[in-house]
């Protein structure tokens, strides 16, 4: 478990040192950015949105079950269970707002 997370971080903040290597470079040379570069910045973006999606689909599988078990038990529950399940929604939200910045980033 602590090996997933800790993959699960280095692939959030690895496209974040790729994107600003390469706004370092764009800012000191006037020559054009090559590609390249360009073509890893958006595979970065892509790779935060999707793992951030992957994320937000386990944690919604695990607290959604586990919030129906604990309405089924006590219906009074209901409310808070909703707002566990909402927070393990944000997971896909705040990775799209890293690809965008990603992808503001870009020349």
């Amino acid at each position: 478990m602590k090996k997933r997370i800790v993959i699960a971080l280095a692939a959030q903040f690895l496209p974040l040192v790729v994107v600003s290597y390469v706004s370092a470079q764009a800012a000191t040379s006037a020559t054009p950015v090559p590609t390249e570069i360009v073509k890893w910045g958006f595979l970065s973006a892509a790779i935060v949105a999707g793992l951030a999606a992957l994320g937000a689909a386990i944690a919604v599988a695990v607290v959604g079950s586990a919030a129906m078990g604990a309405v089924a038990e006590k219906p009074e529950t209901a409310g808070r269970a909703l707002i566990f399940v909402g927070l393990a929604e944000g997971i896909a939200i705040y990775g799209l707002i890293i690809a965008i910045m990603i992808l503001g980033r870009l020349p």
